[in-house]
Parts: structure tokens; C-alpha cells; sequence
């Protein structure tokens, strides 16, 4: 992951504005053989006003399938879906680099409002 360790360039606050960050909980989480790189697909919920969206997360080394459910998640819910192997990603769901540059995925320190938006 050494290409994302550059500090990018200067962007504006509305460039931030743009990017659609919202808390939601995983409601199920099921293995995804056909990935190339170890993955899971994540059914999360960001509340009614965006409803449940699919993800494809890289997460299998510091989170187990079994604990997932019921885990709050930062994810960019306005990019467009992207088709991962045979399944359509819908959002992209948030991590940050472990010492050994695998993901750790972003999660409220709190309890946090369903589909609460990042500011």
C-alpha cells in the first residue's frame, strides 16, 4: 500500500463536502470465495433515508466473519457502484492501514446515529 502513503494534494473544503460519509451498522456478513484478494461481503444498514447497501471489503486478517454483524462503519455512500467479481459494490466501506499494511476498518468510538454524515 505504498502508493497511498504520499500525502495527496491541497483540496478545497467543498472537494470534501462531496464525499458522502455516513455511519452504518453491518447486518450480515458472509464470506466471498470468488474475490481475488481475501474478501467479505457486508450487507450494511444506513438507516431509511439510504437504506441497506452491499460491500466488498479486504478485512479477513484483523476482523473475524462472526463479529462483524452488528459493527458500526464509515463508508462513502455517493460513489458510483463497482462491480467486484460477481457481486455490485455498492459503497466503500472505510479502513486505515494495521503495521503490516492490512485493513482495519473505521469504526465510531460511540454509538452513533445510523446514516450520520461525517463533518
Amino acid at each position: 500500500m505504498a502508493e497511498h502513503d504520499e500525502i495527496q494534494a491541497s483540496i478545497g473544503f467543498e472537494d470534501f463536502l462531496a464525499v458522502d460519509i455516513r455511519v452504518g451498522r453491518i447486518v450480515a456478513a458472509e464470506p466471498f470465495p470468488e474475490a481475488r484478494k481475501p474478501a467479505y461481503k457486508l450487507t450494511i444498514d444506513f438507516g431509511p433515508q439510504i437504506g441497506t447497501r452491499r460491500s466488498s471489503a479486504q478485512i479477513t486478517r484483523n476482523h473475524a466473519l462472526e463479529d462483524l454483524p452488528g459493527m458500526l462503519v464509515l463508508a462513502v455512500v455517493n460513489f458510483p457502484p463497482r462491480q467486484i467479481g460477481p457481486m455490485m459494490s455498492e459503497v466503500l466501506t472505510l479502513g486505515v492501514p494495521d503495521a503490516d499494511g492490512e485493513v482495519v476498518l473505521i469504526t465510531p468510538a460511540k454509538d452513533a446515529k445510523i446514516g450520520g454524515r461525517l463533518y
